[in-house]
């Protein structure tokens, strides 16, 4: 097998391989909607789906046509652990409505025979995929949630299988009670482990079985506050982890339910509650491909990440940060934390041979897909649909945190290594150097590195609002409104009201405007009917009045003066008028002090009433009392009279 890395993107319409950072040809080529793609788990087929096929590819003959499966409208595909076996979950389709027939959409290809071997009706893709033992000897199936048939398979037969008649079964006592999910451990002596959620006042259950034996459980754990669980075996298949989560939280603190972590170990046969020193969600677990430790990601953000070993004791904990990705590289050499979803990106790698000591941190934005390369020295993140439909793409690093291949899509929608067996690739003692980057990487880094030196060296700034911006007059655009109604108040205007509102700050009502039609008359009130009238008839009383005579020299004397005694007095009205005008809402110094004047002398009227009614005085008031004749007098000095 080869040593050299290799992955696969799977477009709307295509399927890509890249073989070491290059774009190797696949024959045949996917030219129709692929719903599906995947390699292997030992990473010697590659199988992808078209609307009437499945295409099974060879990745040893440079991904050559190994086989054609006739099948239309496939929509999901898994193989078994070695690769013997392809699983395919077709549509369902209703045969028969009056005794509730369905077509047998789930079907067992054996890759090696190129028949089918199997094949019943499933109606529904979440949880469909048949569980195989490890060395491929049993496969499982689900029957209502209430039965596990198990079925004999031989990778060399063809023979097709009667799925009526299972050789093995495991059924639940309680005809009353299901079960919600199983999972058959990895290694030689497979088990089966079942989660039974609570019900009524009955508790959760999660119990394991040996294989084929199912009367007794060799280790079961009971507890509440379980309507779903996740089973995790670790790599030997000797301990489970079992995370079991509620929709609502009895205690309100938290809108995402409760989530407690179990331990459950078959030799020995011990279980543990797994205690968290901090409360808070569980955001991922997962085991070390040792199997003798296994690390959480829990509490409310910012996280925790702690490290336990195979008996549930804490070894260390990482410092506090918003993080909830645990991922292993292969030799169990680095371990790397990362905070994707909803968070910014952060991926923190650590040596954890190195007493957990940090090798670098960078930044991978907009990440839904991360994993580690088989060789455990490169690190794939990827943006895919329909998680995020913007920024599709691929980024390789290299553990030192260098980036070393990019390549952008304008939809992709799922990524994945070519699985490869550990024994290829030397165990690392020390971090290698980085390989060059390839040239996709250039342009970005680039690009990357101008707008971090730009966003340095600007200048941060006030803040201006959008309606602002774009102008180059900033001591404009910086002018307070203090400002600009103390400059009306000077030059004795009274800034208009904003649309919509009137002077005294109230509003106007707003009309319905029809695109095109003729503007609306708003109707005239009897008042201001009748003050227009008036003011028409004075002004045509005004224009039937005789016009001065023509100044004669005799009365030219008498004209003057006239003109100037009318002049004097509008003046003076004017004086008269204007004398106690408000400019700009502010009235003016004169009158706020006699207003305050005058405020004084009604606080010591009631001052001296209240020593008249023989109520004691403090002596701040006492000397308020003795200031009334000096207040009196600047009354006087500002023209005010009582």
């Amino acid at each position: 097998m080869s040593k050299s890395t290799e992955f696969y993107c799977r477009l709307p319409k295509s399927v890509e391989i890249f073989q070491d950072f290059q774009d190797i040809t696949i024959s045949p080529k996917a030219s129709a909607e692929c719903r599906a793609a995947l390699y292997s788990k030992n990473g010697r087929f590659f199988a992808y789906t078209q609307p009437n096929e499945v295409v099974i590819l060879d990745t040893l003959a440079q991904a050559q046509l190994y086989h054609r499966i006739e099948m239309p409208e496939v929509f999901d595909i898994c193989f078994s652990p070695k690769g013997s076996f392809l699983c395919l979950w077709c549509k369902p389709v209703q045969l028969n409505k009056e005794n509730g027939t369905w077509n047998n959409n789930l079907k067992i290809f054996n890759v090696l025979t190129k028949s089918i071997i199997a094949e019943w009706s499933v109606k529904h893709q979440n949880g469909w995929k048949p569980q195989f033992t490890s060395e491929e000897t049993l496969f499982s199936r689900g029957v209502n949630n209430r039965e596990i048939q198990f079925f004999e398979i031989d990778s060399q037969s063809s023979t097709v299988i009667n799925m009526n008649q299972p050789n093995h079964k495991y059924r639940l006592d309680d005809s009353k009670s299901t079960f919600q999910n199983f999972q058959i451990s990895p290694g030689k002596n497979p088990s089966l482990a079942v989660f039974i959620p609570e019900k009524s006042s009955n508790p959760a259950n999660v119990s394991i079985y040996n294989i084929p034996n199912f009367n007794s459980p060799i280790c079961f754990k009971n507890f509440f506050k379980a309507e779903r669980c996740q089973l995790k075996w670790n790599s030997l298949g000797t301990a489970l982890l079992a995370l079991a989560s509620t929709d609502h939280d009895t205690t309100n603190q938290s809108y995402y339910g409760e989530t407690n972590l179990y331990l459950l170990g078959i030799a020995g046969s011990y279980d543990s509650r797994i205690d968290l020193q901090r409360e808070g969600p569980i955001h991922d677990i997962t085991w070390s491909p040792t199997a003798r430790e296994f690390a959480v990601s829990y509490g409310y953000m910012p996280s925790e990440t702690t490290f336990f070993d195979a008996r549930g004791n804490a070894i260390h904990s990482l410092p506090i940060a918003p993080r909830n990705t645990i991922l292993y590289s292969p030799h169990a050499k680095f371990v790397l934390v990362a905070g994707f979803g909803n968070l910014q990106g952060t991926v923190d790698v650590y040596d954890r041979q190195n007493k957990f000591s940090k090798v670098v941190t960078f930044e991978a934005s907009n990440t839904s897909v991360c994993e580690w390369s088989p060789c455990g020295r490169f690190i794939l993140t990827a943006t895919t649909s329909p998680r995020l439909r913007v920024d599709n793409g691929l980024k390789v690093w290299h553990a030192s945190g260098k980036l070393i291949y990019l390549k952008e899509f304008q939809e992709l929608y799922s990524i994945g290594w070519k699985p490869q067996d550990l024994s290829l690739f030397p165990a690392l003692r020390v971090l290698e150097p980085a390989p060059e980057a390839h040239e996709s990487t250039l342009e970005y880094t680039a690009k990357r590195d101008a707008m971090a030196n730009a966003a340095a060296t600007k200048p941060a700034g006030a803040y201006r609002p959008p309606h602002a911006r774009g102008s180059g007059n900033s001591s404009a655009q910086s002018t307070s409104l203090h400002q600009r109604e103390l400059e009306n108040s000077i030059r004795g205007v009274t800034p208009s009201p904003p649309p919509g509102f009137t002077k005294n700050g109230g509003t106007t009502p707003r009309h319905r405007v029809v695109p095109g039609a003729a503007p609306v008359v708003e109707k005239e009130s009897k008042a201001a009917a009748k003050n227009r009238k008036k003011r028409e008839a004075k002004k045509g009383k005004e224009q039937q009045s005789p016009s001065p005579a023509p100044n004669t020299p005799g009365n030219a004397g008498i004209g003057s003066n006239a003109a100037a005694a009318a002049t004097a007095a509008t003046a003076a009205g004017k004086s008269e008028e204007t004398s106690g005008v408000v400019y700009g809402g502010v009235a003016s110094l004169e009158e706020k002090k006699i207003r305050s004047l005058l405020k004084k002398l009604r606080a010591i009227e009631q001052l001296k009433m209240k020593q008249a009614s023989g109520e004691s005085l403090e002596d701040t008031q006492v000397i308020k009392i003795s200031k009334e004749d000096e207040i009196r007098n600047e009354l006087q000095t500002l023209g005010w009279n009582e």
